[in-house]
């Protein structure tokens, strides 16, 4: 979809007709559930270990570009693994352990093993699951780049170049420096956005149960287990570590800001009137990448499947990869646009809107609605 594309209206969709297709989709998903999801979970797990084990191997040796891709991308995993079956996506898998469902992973102590990244697992689960796929592109929406940039990043006032400036550190730094704080903070509000500094009483939370933990674990523990090798060992880890970190921030805010930002991508003044019309602002505020392949789709984090992901936010990944080509083709004919480029494209686009040279598309409340009672 271009930019001189014609504007997108959503009275033209037989929204009821698209409602019931998308829930007749998900059945057969639901129907089809076995092994082979559990199976493909485990795949993807074991490169994601395969991954840290290189980068553990080699870490002390000397500062490298190697063991810090093979470290950040291990770690690039526990986040995708985290996204999808924090989600619930594993939760009616046969075969599945609790360990692997939203019940038991990344809880309590399990953080450690699971997931152990700068924020806390029920207050991205919160922030995430609940407000941003609750209200994807709406005001409620924590995670609206584009109004989160206003008075900054989108402020003409200031030179372009200090807003690039401004923009590359946020995506050298984003999972501590906007993530877990906006996360820690929607789950202490749930949801209300009336300020905007953290209190005192969850500042002192963010660094002790968010910070601490993280920086604790693989800034002073990893590097401190070389010494046993040596002092140089041991700055090596740590450097590679610090590195590791950069790699995980830049590898996720790549493939996770541009799916919701872009000029061909809607946000909405108004909720929707019902669940169809809440399915199709999930695809036309929704951007895929490229998709098809384990490789492709690891290297995406499977966030390629945006536009699936956020129809049904709570099935496996491989039944994303399954589905694609049929969600596509039920959007061209209910003429739902079906944006799909490459990350690269998108990311462009996504800066584009950040540093204020684009704006989104608005998608306002309609004089009318037709009275369509969602099954």
């Amino acid at each position: 979809m271009s930019r001189a594309a014609p504007a997108f209206d959503l009275a033209s969709v037989d929204v009821e007709g698209f409602h019931r297709e998308v829930k007749a989709l998900r059945a057969e998903m639901e129907a089809n559930l076995g092994e082979p999801d559990a199976a493909h979970l485990r795949k993807i797990e074991r490169w994601g270990r395969a991954a840290t084990l290189v980068g553990l191997a080699t870490c002390w040796v000397m500062p490298n570009p190697l063991s810090a891709f093979a470290l950040g991308l291990g770690r690039s995993t526990r986040w995708l693994l985290m996204h999808h079956v924090g989600h619930r996506g594993y939760d009616r898998v046969p075969g599945v352990g609790t360990a692997r469902t939203s019940k038991g992973f990344a809880r309590g102590v399990r953080r450690y093993v699971d997931w152990l990244d700068w924020m806390l697992p029920d207050a991205w689960v919160y922030e995430h699951n609940v407000l941003h796929h609750s209200f994807t592109g709406e005001e409620a929406d924590p995670d609206l780049l584009e109004r989160n940039a206003e008075g900054t990043l989108r402020n003409a006032e200031r030179p372009l170049w200090l807003r690039y400036t401004q923009l590359a550190l946020l995506a050298l730094t984003w999972r501590a420096s906007y993530y877990a704080p906006e996360t820690l903070g929607s789950l202490r509000r749930k949801g209300r956005r009336e300020g905007g500094a953290l209190t005192g009483a969850e500042l002192r939370e963010l660094f002790t149960r968010c910070y601490l933990p993280y920086a604790a674990v693989n800034f002073v523990l990893l590097p401190a287990l070389f010494l046993l090798v040596s002092p140089w060992a041991a700055f090596s880890v740590l450097c590679n570590s610090v590195l590791a970190d950069i790699f995980t921030n830049l590898h996720t805010f790549l493939v996770v800001g541009p799916n919701h930002t872009g000029e061909d991508l809607y946000r909405f003044d108004s909720s929707p009137a019902n669940k169809g019309e809440r399915f199709v602002q999930q695809v036309v505020g929704s951007a895929n990448y490229r998709t098809g392949g384990d490789l492709n789709d690891f290297a995406h984090l499977w966030l390629n499947y945006q536009i699936e992901h956020h129809l049904w936010p709570d099935m496996p990944m491989l039944k994303y990869r399954e589905v694609q080509p049929r969600v596509r083709a039920l959007c061209e004919k209910y003429g739902i646009p079906y944006v799909q480029e490459s990350v690269w494209t998108r990311a462009k686009k996504m800066v584009a809107v950040v540093v204020g040279q684009r704006s989104m598309r608005r998608m306002a409340p309609p004089l009318a609605r037709a009275d369509i009672t969602a099954a």
